[in-house]
């Protein structure tokens, strides 16, 4: 049972990192499956991938508490309007991600989710980064803060996290080349990802959950509780890093480090064959 412990709170510490910087959590957790297995049926493993995700999406309802909560009474009544209308931008960017993964979520499991797709996606959405990178270059962006964001905008958003559901993609990869392409600042780019996120992992998560049933033996409640505890505890630290990181940097280094991960993905299962 420690030794399942110690995998367990591996692959939480693996999500909660991987979860926010776009790099893909996936294609690391596939990655590291091949070397830290839980030994449970191979669909509590699938759901367990998903449901360490609680442990990020509160961690994110943690770090921005008050920036989400439009019933702070350290609000002034200007700002509660905001946050109001923050939610409807991130519940319409939400829909098209959660309509497409509702419809679909089967047959993407069954077909996309595999390490030649995975290694694919982190190859050309590493490239994606850099090329992005180099077009925006010094350009002024258009939105500097999620207030500017028009709710058309924000379901343009929403259509990028679609792609997400692409195996290897990165969710936070994904909307946030596209906030960047719209014309958002990094800062409000990575920050609207982070909101986006809740609705579609939350809705994803309860999916799992009720396909599986809600009788857990005691391991594997254990393991569950454990899984989600180390995936907030780092999630915090990874939502932090990346903001001041964005302050200052560009993502250029999350391209290189995508590509030279999903070239060894692919060299690392050619070789197993």
């Amino acid at each position: 049972m420690i030794g399942e412990i110690l995998k367990t709170i591996l692959l939480g510490i693996i999500e909660g990192i991987t979860e926010w910087l776009p790099i893909s959590s996936t294609g690391h957790l596939i990655l590291a499956q091949e070397f830290i297995r839980l030994n449970m049926t191979e669909e509590f493993c699938e759901m367990f991938d998903v449901i360490i995700q609680l442990g990020a999406i509160m961690a994110v309802a943690v770090v921005f508490f008050r920036r989400l909560n439009p019933f702070s009474r350290e609000k002034t009544e200007s700002e509660r309007l905001d946050t109001y209308a923050l939610w409807i931008k991130i519940i319409i960017a939400c829909i098209p991600a959660g309509v497409i993964g509702l419809l679909f979520d089967d047959l993407l499991d069954k077909y996309l989710y595999n390490p030649w797709v995975v290694a694919l996606m982190l190859v050309l959405y590493g490239v994606i980064f850099i090329v992005v990178e180099a077009k925006i270059g010094g350009r002024r962006p258009k939105y500097r803060k999620l207030e500017m964001l028009p709710l058309s905008t924000a379901f343009m958003i929403g259509l990028f996290q679609v792609l997400a559901l692409i195996p290897g993609t990165s969710r936070s990869g994904a909307t946030i080349i596209g906030g960047l392409l719209i014309g958002c600042s990094r800062y409000v780019a990575a920050e609207f990802t982070f909101f986006l996120a809740m609705p579609v992992m939350l809705g994803a998560s309860l999916l799992k959950l009720v396909k599986f049933g809600f009788s857990f033996t005691g391991q594997e409640a254990v393991i569950l509780a454990v899984g989600l505890l180390s995936s907030f505890i780092v999630s915090v630290g990874a939502i932090k890093f990346l903001m001041d990181f964005v302050k200052k940097h560009d993502f250029k280094v999350f391209g290189v480090y995508r590509i030279i991960l999903g070239v060894l993905v692919i060299a690392y299962f050619m070789l197993k064959k």
